[in-house]
């Protein structure tokens, strides 16, 4: 055997990873052998089972720690105030100092589509589209109006990054212009069984599951793209989901709002309809920005109401966000926390044996974009409404499915004649 392999299974035997061990010791051919030993040696084993060992446990929350976190509604804002916000706002636009990330790392499993979730198709009153032509003729929209192309970002997994790169290549990328479009995959971390051993999937490799769009900040780095945006003199840059087709990714007005109130991040929310409404909202946890699950909100909380009688923590987080380059630069530096998730998953036993499951037994671990947040003192937060900027698809039937998400962009385009 030879030497480098006998390095890898010491260090999965100090990892107790008894199945994985069996499987290269008296299963596996030469072959299988090195692409196993290929995968492992860039894994950090320790760190995911540091992950496992903390799977179960749920993170304390100071609950006499919440407070209010300020926001600005955009419909009450005076007229200099609007104008204020939005001449500023253009003003970087126009000087080429603005970009997008789209989060597009999903597959559309939840609706029933096989492939990208991008690669959805909708039926609207402006014909059909695919998700990601939503996208681009948001930003052709525009690149019109200001007289610029604005670079485009499109954050894919490993499970999905060359059907959507060949995608958008056979469909000419909706005519927007190649140059300005660039792709990065997010990471990923294996998942492991609820005995402790790394799942081996039935392609005799270990299980890796993309790790949540926190891993966006540490992406954008390794990938270089952020050196090249600062090489380009970008400043801000708004990073948002594939599947609100109602979602305004360029507003000078959200600009404007996050560099008057000097801050270097910022996130659009719609009002919760209800204290029952399970959605994460907005506080401040410990003096610094948080979005803080339902279940972790007390109840008397969560029916708090202010001086107008809206709901005191009733901002949620619809993943509308805005950072300067600054701060994702600090980010990226930053190893955030991650969430633990109870998922099927299939796997070979270490007689290399498929085993399939019908309930959850394995862990997938994640990080969250908004637990960035925490990092900073204090961050914008602009309110706006839901039935003109909140349109996701995540279901294939009941709320926020295609239908309900289309009637929303239907109604919408019929009323500002788009």
């Amino acid at each position: 055997m030879k030497e480098e392999l006998k390095n890898i299974i010491t260090k999965l035997e100090r990892n107790n990873q008894k199945e994985i061990v069996n499987l290269i010791t008296n299963v596996y051919s030469d072959e299988e052998n090195e692409k196993i030993a290929s995968q492992i040696e860039r894994i950090n084993i320790e760190k995911v089972m540091s992950l496992y060992n903390n799977a179960t446990i749920i993170p304390f929350v100071d609950q006499s720690k919440i407070e209010h976190i300020k926001y600005t509604d955009l419909s009450s804002l005076k007229e200099e105030e609007f104008r204020a916000y939005k001449d500023l706002g253009e003003k970087i636009i126009k000087s080429n100092k603005y970009a997008v990330i789209t989060m597009a790392g999903g597959q559309g499993t939840r609706l029933g589509h096989k492939g990208p979730k991008g690669t959805f198709k909708i039926n609207t009153v402006n014909g059909e589209k695919y998700l990601f032509e939503v996208i681009v003729n948001s930003l052709q929209k525009a690149n019109n109006k200001y007289g610029v192309v604005i670079p485009w970002y499109v954050m894919t997994s490993e499970d999905n990054n060359d059907q959507t790169i060949s995608f958008l290549e056979e469909h000419n990328y909706f005519g927007y212009s190649k140059d300005k479009v660039k792709f990065f995959k997010q990471g990923q971390v294996p998942m492991v069984k609820t005995d402790g051993n790394i799942v081996v999937d039935k392609n005799k490799l270990i299980k890796e599951a993309s790790d949540g769009n926190g891993s966006i900040y540490k992406s954008i780095k390794r990938s270089g793209l952020l050196e090249q945006m600062k090489a380009d003199s970008i400043e801000w840059i708004f990073v948002g989901g594939v599947d609100n087709i109602l979602l305004r990714i360029v507003d000078p007005v959200m600009v404007g709002l996050t560099i008057k109130e000097n801050n270097m991040i910022a996130s659009k929310t719609v009002a919760k309809r209800n204290p029952e409404e399970k959605a994460g909202v907005f506080c401040k946890l410990n003096g610094v920005p948080k979005v803080i699950e339902y279940t972790e909100l007390p109840k008397a909380m969560a029916e708090e109401v202010d001086e107008n009688g809206k709901l005191r923590y009733g901002d949620i987080n619809i993943l509308s966000h805005l950072f300067n380059i600054n701060a994702l630069e600090k980010l990226a530096e930053i190893d955030l926390p991650y969430h633990t998730a109870f998922k099927k998953s299939d796997y070979l036993n270490e007689n290399g044996e498929v085993v399939e499951v019908s309930e959850p037994n394995a862990y997938k671990f994640e990080s969250y974009i908004f637990d960035g947040f925490s990092f900073f003192d204090n961050m914008s937060i602009l309110r706006v409404k839901r039935e003109d900027e909140f349109a996701p698809i995540k279901n294939a039937t009941g709320s926020d499915s295609p239908e309900t998400a289309v009637a929303l962009y239907d109604e919408y385009n019929k009323k500002y004649n788009k």
